[in-house]
């Protein structure tokens, strides 16, 4: 295997250890095993268990933000809108990791930030912003880009939190879904 292949094999199971445990409570011991490696070949592909870390979270977003461009090319408002959640409902469903990651994204800048490293969710946010201006662009605006965001994070919390599909507090999430499948049916 070259490095890069390397370099990929360790993103991948980083993914799936942070998306698992979070950054505090994943430990690169954990990820060198579940790659098949040792420990100081993996500080040999990143900086530190910080640089592995954000080469996650920036494949996780770069992700995210190819799937929204792919659903909403040539498309514009209320079609790009259901496009890119219609893309979104079938990645968090295909790839459970994916969201269970962005959670942990989150988790990991908040006690980044109150521990004073800065620098940690400058990176984050610099990729979070991609995102939202990849929604943003068939959107048009701030306002529907916020709805959609919002409504996002609700979903993602609720998926996170194991709402089956038919609680009652999934009512109204996906109002142009009347009667479609929702999260986990």
């Amino acid at each position: 295997m070259s490095a890069q292949e390397r370099r990929e094999s360790v993103i991948r199971a980083a993914t799936a250890e942070f998306a698992r445990g979070g950054y505090h409570g994943t430990s690169t011991e954990a990820i060198a095993k579940r790659v098949g490696v040792s420990q100081p070949y993996l500080f040999r592909l990143f900086p530190g268990k910080k640089g592995i870390f954000l080469a996650v979270v920036e494949r996780c977003l770069h992700d995210t933000t190819r799937i929204f461009e792919e659903a909403s090319d040539g498309l514009s408002g209320a079609e790009a809108l259901q496009a890119m959640a219609d893309a979104y409902k079938r990645l968090i469903a295909e790839r459970p990791e994916a969201l269970m990651m962005q959670m942990q994204m989150y988790v990991a800048v908040a006690a980044a930030e109150q521990e004073g490293d800065h620098e940690f969710g400058e990176s984050v946010r610099r990729d979070w912003m991609r995102l939202w201006d990849t929604v943003r662009a068939p959107l048009g605006g701030d306002d529907d880009t916020t709805a959609f965001m919002a409504s996002g994070m609700l979903i993602n919390c609720l998926v996170a939190m194991g709402f089956p599909a038919e609680h009652r507090v999934w009512t109204g999430c996906f109002p142009a879904d009347a009667g479609k499948v929702r999260p986990g049916e």
